[in-house]
């Protein structure tokens, strides 16, 4: 479903998603690793999209949902975070974001809540100790 998503976006934002796939961090390696190839439900995601303006993590079209992982380059940024989310809930995705450390400490958890958020949509619900967030 490349679609109207993909001609919005520039060459540069182009440029820059495939700069963040080689420079990926850790987190996100080991959740990609969940992620690549329909391992998680048989659902499709992209890693560094370019969706609009942005790029995020991760993103099934299918599901309409998008997957923000949030480390130590997201402090202080919560408001550009907020406004960057609705933008991109105006559209139409849904966004769940974990930390850094559920993906490192808990990838199943992880995996599981993702997973019902692309089934059912919405918030999802914890998945352990570490709260993932959906759509906040």
């Amino acid at each position: 479903m490349d679609g109207p998503f993909r001609k919005r976006v520039s060459q540069d934002l182009r440029e820059n998603a495939k700069q963040l796939r080689r420079e990926a961090t850790t987190p996100e390696r080991l959740l990609w690793s969940v992620l690549r190839a329909k391992q998680l439900g048989g659902y499709k995601f992209r890693r560094q999209e370019p969706i609009d303006a942005f790029v995020v993590d991760f993103c099934c079209h299918e599901a309409k949902q998008i997957v923000e992982i949030d480390g130590e380059s997201h402090e202080g940024r919560q408001a550009y975070d907020l406004d960057r989310q609705r933008r991109l809930e105006g559209l139409g995705f849904r966004v769940f974001r974990c930390t850094n450390d559920d993906a490192l400490t808990n990838l199943d958890g992880v995996a599981e809540s993702i997973l019902q958020a692309c089934r059912y949509g919405g918030a999802t619900p914890s998945p352990g100790p570490s709260p993932c967030r959906g759509g906040e």
